[in-house]
């Protein structure tokens, strides 16, 4: 899986219609650039690549006031509207992947209604247990890390992970079933994007895409 698609096919999914640097602009205000490899180059380039596989249409709006080729807006298709679901729910079940999947999941997770959401991280706590015991066939806790040296270091390791991940997983649902947030469905959802000229903090620049 990879988390700059879900990034770019959510955050045009949330403007309906964005060109390459709204984009950019509201990915670096929720700091993906800090936690994922949602760079400039990388989001410009998933952009291209989106709507070459249809995911995205690209649309020619108006002259660059660089003087390059006319700027470009993109919106989703039914096929990217698909393909984001299908990324969000996989992420959201997955232990088994980097954090910046995770990250750009729980960003979206109120795109889907919130029974649906509080399933799949019952699902994706199911499969940290499944993973804890299959660590546990060749590893004894109670044994402490020491019975296999210190490559007994690694399993411990996994096995706190395994355990912390699931605490944070239950302590999520538990603040969804009580109410937390404002899910598909519901009502007003939480605006997480800047609005139309106002300055970004978190910045980091200009790049040469922006212009188009």
């Amino acid at each position: 899986m990879s988390a700059i698609r879900l990034l770019v096919l959510g955050a045009v999914r949330q403007h309906g219609r964005a060109h390459g640097y709204q984009v950019r602009n509201d990915l670096e205000f929720w700091g993906a650039h800090e936690w994922s490899n949602a760079k400039p180059g990388s989001i410009y380039h998933a952009l291209k690549q989106l709507a070459k596989q249809d995911f995205l249409v690209a649309h020619e709006v108006a002259p660059s006031t660089a003087g390059g080729p006319p700027r470009v807006e993109y919106e989703i298709t039914d096929k990217g509207t698909e393909e984001y679901l299908t990324l969000l729910r996989q992420a959201l079940t997955s232990y088994d992947q980097q954090m910046d999947m995770l990250s750009a999941a729980i960003g979206f997770m109120v795109d889907l209604p919130r029974d649906e959401v509080v399933a799949l991280l019952g699902q994706r706590i199911a499969r940290l247990a499944q993973w804890r015991g299959s660590v546990t066939e060749y590893y004894t806790p109670e044994d402490g890390p020491q019975q296999l040296g210190h490559i007994g270091e690694i399993m411990n390791m996994w096995l706190h992970s395994a355990d912390s991940e699931a605490a944070w997983t239950n302590n999520l649902i538990g603040r969804i079933e009580d109410g937390a947030y404002i899910f598909a469905g519901e009502g007003e959802p939480f605006v997480g994007v800047l609005a139309e000229g106002e300055p970004n903090p978190f910045a980091t620049g200009p790049d040469p895409e922006d212009l188009r």
